[in-house]
């Protein structure tokens, strides 16, 4: 299965990540092993290091460990690959160019029988790889191409919240959406491993820790983390609990919208 993680902060922070130990966090080490990506947003941009071999066996891990890079946005992503071959252009997060901005998306889940009701040449925008998840961004760019002359940015939440909702019913449908102004993070379902074994789907799909109500001071170290904080106007978010303190599950069908370190808004997918 596959392992999100996201950071939004009203001031650029460094952080340090270690791919390897997240993963075992989740518990699925062994699974994971089909590629990872790390995404920061800075200005109107992203820095993108992302590798189609396992998190555990990279030396690019390591060096992005090292780096402390510092920005307001990231999105992470390990990789158990359900849909599409292990391959570069199959590995999360996705970064495509639409309506003047940098868009990055990042998935965990199935969506089964999506690339049928959606044909690939029935899209707006192109995927580069053939998963469902880059599937599923294309889709959505299109359906927020008409904003570009209306900046309304209440209804390109709701807009987001609909496609959320209707994707779910494809499958599982975590994901981290960051469209260089705001970062939207959808929990559903998703499957834990139990004795060795898969369960079916099932939430909390994400968990929310913010920072402004604990008490870590200005330094987050966890299990394959360490945030430098910038400013306790930050808000993590991840498959499963990084450390013991001060995590949320989010409900199942819950969209948040975040832009730096603050919660826009918390949109209900659920039944729409």
């Amino acid at each position: 299965m596959c392992e999100l993680f996201a950071m939004s902060s009203r001031k650029p922070s460094a952080v340090s990540y270690s791919l390897p130990a997240f993963a075992e966090r989740g518990s699925f080490i062994r699974k994971n092993r089909e590629g990872w990506g790390i995404a920061y947003g800075r200005d109107a941009d992203v820095f993108l290091i992302k590798e189609a071999k396992p998190a555990n066996d990279s030396p690019w891990v390591e060096f992005a460990a090292e780096q402390h890079l510092e920005s307001h946005t990231v999105i992470a992503h390990v990789r158990h690959a359900t849909v599409g071959q292990p391959s570069l252009q199959n590995t999360h997060p996705f970064r495509h160019i639409a309506q003047g901005r940098v868009h990055v998306f990042a998935h965990n889940g199935t969506l089964t029988g999506l690339l049928e009701r959606y044909p690939r040449a029935d899209l707006a925008y192109t995927p580069v790889g053939d998963t469902d998840s880059e599937h599923a961004l294309c889709l959505l760019l299109g359906r927020l191409d008409h904003l570009t002359a209306t900046p309304d940015e209440d209804l390109r939440h709701r807009i987001i919240a609909e496609f959320a909702a209707e994707m779910s019913g494809f499958g599982a449908f975590n994901f981290l959406y960051y469209d260089d102004t705001f970062l939207y993070a959808h929990a559903h379902r998703r499957v834990y491993e139990e004795n060795g074994e898969f369960t079916a789907p099932r939430p909390p799909g994400l968990q929310i820790k913010n920072c402004r109500a604990c008490a870590s001071g200005p330094e987050i170290q966890c299990d394959g983390l360490n945030i430098q904080l910038a400013d306790n106007h930050t808000i993590l978010l991840a498959s499963v609990p990084l450390d013991d303190t001060g995590w949320e599950p989010l409900p199942e069908g819950t969209l948040l919208v975040l832009k730096d370190g603050e919660e826009i808004s918390r949109i209900e997918t659920r039944g729409k």
